[in-house]
């Protein structure tokens, strides 16, 4: 149960990716074979490459392995460099915080309004459903990677998986 929790992005992104290539694959098929195309296909990769983004970015929290442009923490004595990755945490979690909340909050409004999807008719928040837990969950994962740093004091570096 452990690894199941420890690499559920990993999970996940593998599952979404293989989904979205069987269902690309099938619509190629199927499209060359009737020249007739499944016409959800679109909404549901285009849907599914919104999930592998958001929980990719997961997996890339937890290493570390975010874009940061490091040429002003790099130039700053060490003790300067503590107070300058404490600021970027505090904005990236409020940032991934605030994302969290208004993915949540736009979830929400699809329920109340009745929104339906263009391809399926399927209720527009089925998709929506899982982006304000992948923003919680690149959230959870970028502290985890936080306090790594915070207290091995290794911020030059990218902390690989554990």
């Amino acid at each position: 149960m452990s690894f199941i929790l420890r690499e559920a992005e990993k999970i996940i992104c593998a599952v979404l990716f293989l989904a979205m290539t069987f269902l690309g694959f099938a619509n190629v098929v199927v499209r060359y074979g009737t020249h007739y195309s499944l016409a959800a296909t679109e909404e549901l990769l285009t849907n599914g490459f919104l999930l592998l983004t958001i929980f990719g970015a997961a997996i890339a929290a937890r290493r570390g392995e975010h874009l940061a442009v490091g040429l002003v923490h790099d130039l700053l004595p060490r003790p300067a460099r503590r107070v300058v990755f404490a600021l970027s945490v505090a904005a990236s979690v409020l940032l991934l915080a605030l994302s969290a909340w208004f993915s949540w909050q736009a979830m929400t409004n699809m329920i109340g309004n009745g929104m339906r999807s263009y391809g399926l008719q399927i209720p527009a928040w089925y998709y929506q459903a899982a982006v304000p837990f992948g923003f919680a969950l690149v959230l959870a994962r970028y502290l985890q990677h936080a306090v790594l740093v915070w207290r091995t004091g290794e911020d030059d570096e990218v902390i690989p998986d554990v």
